[in-house]
């Protein structure tokens, strides 16, 4: 058997998706860690900003970042509904 029909074999198998979804899993768990990181540090950020324009550029990044945060999270969501779906469908 050659590695890359080893591979394509391995691929289509149960065990190999159910470790997709554990990974996707860790992988959503730490982009919602970031997100509330940055949420965080963005609120210091205007509460110690000095003028009205730089909190207002603040207030404007910490949207825009959590905007990014909450794709990447339905993303990851979407592969994981995904892998489930392969999973159902794979042989053993």
């Amino acid at each position: 058997m050659t590695f890359n029909l080893y591979l394509i074999l391995l691929m289509s198998t149960k065990a190999y998706y159910q470790k997709q979804i554990i990974d996707l899993r860790a992988r959503m768990a730490r982009e919602k860690e970031a997100m509330k990181r940055d949420n965080e540090s963005y609120a210091r950020c205007i509460k110690n900003a000095s003028t009205p324009s730089s909190k207002a550029s603040y207030r404007k990044s910490k949207v825009d970042k959590a905007e990014s945060h909450k794709r990447t999270i339905e993303s990851l969501k979407r592969q994981i509904a995904q892998a489930q779906l392969n999973k159902t469908k794979a042989p053993k």
